[in-house]
Parts: structure tokens; sequence; C-alpha cells
């Protein structure tokens, strides 16, 4: 018998209708000026935000306002903020979403995986054991169980904000 269970993921269709056309310009550097629904903290010199393409639920982004590609450019006031930062959405993640690990890192350059690789950032992504499941390997498809902008509101309220 074979499971006909439907999987909802609206927030993808985005990305699948980019055609993997980058936008124009970045979007950090907009975040930073402007907002975004996902923006989850916008510190004196960094940002948090949910990754709007996000491998697991919870996903993160924490990046300098200011646009700059390497950790070797940050100023030590960007440098304490981005490391304090990531600190800090561990605890909330882990208030908020119990997940039993993470994966947190940068990809430097487009050679290792920058997919925006002008504006350092790194990536803090929650892990549950279990959460490797068939659907990635068989159906090409990974299942994110809750709607982005209840996760952002989750960890807004969480932060204090």
């Amino acid at each position: 018998m074979v499971n006909k269970e439907v999987i909802f993921a609206p927030w993808r269709m985005a990305y699948i209708k980019s055609g993997g056309i980058k936008d124009e310009g970045c979007f950090l550097c907009r975040v930073s000026e402007s907002g975004d629904p996902l923006l989850i903290h916008r510190g004196e010199s960094c940002l948090v935000i949910l990754n709007r393409f996000p491998y697991n639920p919870g996903h993160l982004l924490v990046a300098p306002r200011r646009h700059v590609g390497d950790p070797s450019e940050l100023t030590a006031l960007e440098a304490e903020e981005l490391w304090g930062l990531q600190v800090r959405c561990l605890q909330i993640i882990r208030a908020v979403m119990n997940p039993q690990g993470f994966n947190l890192g940068m990809n430097l350059g487009a050679v290792a995986g920058a997919g925006l690789p002008g504006h350092l950032h790194a990536h803090l992504v929650p892990r549950w054991n279990g959460d490797a499941n068939f659907m990635p390997v068989v159906g090409g498809v990974k299942v994110i169980p809750e709607a982005l902008e209840e996760t952002a509101r989750a960890l807004r309220e969480a932060w204090g904000g």
C-alpha cells in the first residue's frame, strides 16, 4: 500500500520558480536596511534571520549588517557580536525547539558552497535524533513541519522582542 499523504511546503515555491536565478543585490543588506518578516533580531552591527530555504526547522543565518565577505574584514565589534549572537541563537533554539544537536558554520567563497559569497553569514541548523528520513533520499524533498512565519514568531517571542 502506498502512503498518499500530502506534504505542504508553500514557501518553497518562490525558490522553485526562481529556477536558480539569483536576486539582484544582497538580500542580507536589504534585510539590514528595511527588515523582513523572518528577521529575528537586529543588533548594533549584526542580525539574525530565519533562512527562507531551510535545511531544517529553525535554520538561522547570523550575519554582520555591513556587506563584508570574509571574517578577516570584520571589526572587533562585529566579530564579538557575530559570535555572541550565535551563542544566543543556540540558547533560544534549545529553549523553543529542543534539538539534540546543531550544525554551525560558514561557507566562505562560491567554491565552498556559499550561496551569497559577498556577505559573510553563519548557518545555525538545529538537528534532532531521527531527523534523517527517506524523503530527501528517495523523493528529493525535505519536509519542514512548521510554517516559517510561525517559527519566526516563536523565536522572536523567546528572544524577548
